[in-house]
Parts: C-alpha cells; sequence; structure tokens
C-alpha cells in the first residue's frame, strides 16, 4: 500500500551500515527547522514593537480613502451667537493634500440658524454662495492654476440665529464638508454654535443725568436672568431678576456716593453671560 501522507519520514535502514545511505526523498528536517527559526523571528520581532502596534486591530472603516489618513476628516469650528443676531464661525482642521479648482467647503447650517455670508468670497481663489433659504453656503476654489490648500487657519461664515432661540442652548445640526472636484469627499465635520446671552441694559438712571440719590436702578434684560448692577471698581450694588417682559430693578446695598457715578449691568442664565454698557451720571445727594 502506498503510504501518502505528508511530509513523512524515509523508511528505517535495514542495516546498520550507514556508509551506503539508501535512496529515497530527502529529510523534511531541515525544513521544519528552516519553518521554526522563522516563526521565532517573528515572534521575538512582534515583542519589540510597541504595544499598540504589535495588538493592532482591525483597519478604520474608510482607510485608505481620504489620502490615507483619517486625521484629515476632521473639520470644525464654534461661535456664540446672541438670539436675534449674527456671529461668524470658522471652520479650520483640514490635514490632507491641496486640492485643485472645483474643490469646495459646504457648511449646512444648525437648527435654529441660517447661513447669511460667505465673507471670504472673492478673495485669494474661493469664490462663496449661500442656499436662497440660508440652509447651506458654500466656498469654492476657482482659481485656474495651482491648487488651494484648504489648510488655512479658518474659513469663516456668517450665521444668524433666531430672535427665540433660548440663551445657553447648543443648536443641533451644524454639519461640514469638503470635496474634490468629483464631489468626492476629502474631510468632514461639524460646528458647535452656542446661544449667547443678550447684554442687559441700565436705564435708570440714565447717562448723563444729575439725580438726587438713586434708591432704584432698573434696566431690562433677558426674561429669568439674574442681573447684578457692578460700580467701577466691579463692587457688587445691588442685584434682581428680569421679569417675564424682561424689566428688572433693584435698590442699592449702600447709598450712592455723591459726585460722579460710574455703572454698568451684568446678566446670567443658563451658563452664558453678558456685561452691559458703562452708564455716567452725577448724584447731587445722597439717600438717606
Amino acid at each position: 500500500m502506498t503510504d501518502r501522507t505528508f511530509p513523512h519520514e524515509p523508511s528505517s535502514p535495514t542495516t546498520d551500515d550507514t556508509s551506503s545511505p539508501r535512496p529515497g526523498p530527502p529529510s523534511p528536517r531541515p525544513f521544519r527547522q528552516r519553518l521554526g527559526l522563522l516563526t521565532a523571528a517573528l515572534v521575538a520581532g512582534t515583542a519589540l514593537l510597541p504595544p499598540a502596534v504589535a495588538s493592532a486591530g482591525p483597519l478604520p472603516s474608510g482607510f485608505g480613502s481620504d489620502f490615507g489618513d483619517v486625521s484629515v476628516r476632521v473639520l470644525g469650528g464654534a461661535a456664540t451667537i446672541v438670539p436675534g443676531r449674527s456671529g461668524l464661525v470658522e471652520i479650520s482642521g483640514y490635514k490632507g493634500a491641496a486640492l485643485p479648482a472645483g474643490s469646495s467647503l459646504r457648511l449646512t447650517a444648525p437648527a435654529g440658524a441660517r447661513v447669511t455670508g460667505t465673507p471670504l468670497a472673492d478673495a485669494a481663489g474661493f469664490q462663496g454662495s449661500v442656499a436662497t433659504d440660508g440652509a447651506s453656503g458654500t466656498y469654492t476654489y476657482v482659481r485656474d492654476s495651482g491648487a488651494g490648500s484648504w489648510r488655512d487657519s479658518g474659513y469663516p461664515f456668517a450665521l444668524a440665529v433666531d430672535a427665540r432661540a433660548v440663551p445657553g442652548t447648543r443648536l443641533p445640526g451644524c454639519t461640514v464638508l469638503l470635496t474634490d472636484a468629483g464631489g468626492r469627499r476629502r474631510a468632514s465635520g461639524g460646528c458647535t454654535v452656542t446661544v449667547g446671552m443678550p447684554g442687559p441694559t441700565l436705564t435708570e438712571p440714565a447717562g448723563g443725568t444729575f439725580v438726587s440719590g438713586a434708591g432704584r436702578l432698573a434696566g431690562t434684560s433677558y426674561p429669568g436672568a439674574r442681573v447684578t448692577v457692578l460700580d467701577a471698581t466691579e463692587h457688587r450694588v445691588c442685584a434682581g431678576v428680569a421679569h417675564v417682559d424682561g424689566a428688572w430693578s433693584c435698590t442699592p446695598n449702600t447709598p450712592l456716593p455723591r459726585g460722579a457715578n460710574r455703572l454698568h449691568a451684568s446678566a446670567a442664565f443658563n451658563g452664558v453671560s453678558a456685561v452691559g454698557e458703562d452708564v455716567d451720571f452725577t448724584v447731587t445727594a445722597g439717600t438717606a
């Protein structure tokens, strides 16, 4: 019967005479020895690698796209914008290769805001556009020669926040996408837009007036905000809470000194704050 196992040992000699070896297949031992040495070398080499490399897991999803570097995908920016007003959010973070004409950067506005402008348009070879409904804004690289790096300090987008937005909240849904001339994604990310606090006003006493004492200070602020009145040395004069209509008032803890006075109001609500403008007035007589 033919032996079909492999590898197998050659048949044992029938005599003790080793001077004339019997013909047959070569011994597999040198091959096994080489295989053992190779395995040992590989194990030793792995032991010398850093832990993160020696125990590396599967490659990230999408690895090899975006120039094979997942870091180029991270785009971002942040801004704090007061309700009913506009502000700028600058997008940056691209670390990939320069892209030719036709590449573009698009920002989709978060809920409760709309894109109102692309201030960098017509500068450095970039063209800007804004969707009719303000849902998004886009920069497109249009220079005929050379390539746009997209790695500058920031690409600004003007955003307007709804007047009904609540201070201290973050508007969700902002996304950013960088594509090449063929529409292939090269980087992506988002932006963080926090609704800011409107500055409070101090309307009583009015600036530039002469008052006989100052038994009551008043003004306006965001409803529910805690308003604190401070003097020129940042000393607390009095505090109050803005009502539903935004009106607030408080009485100084101690009489205001005679002569020139400078006060301003500071308001805080839901983790954000704002400081109002200074108001200068003159006290002609102290309060009792």
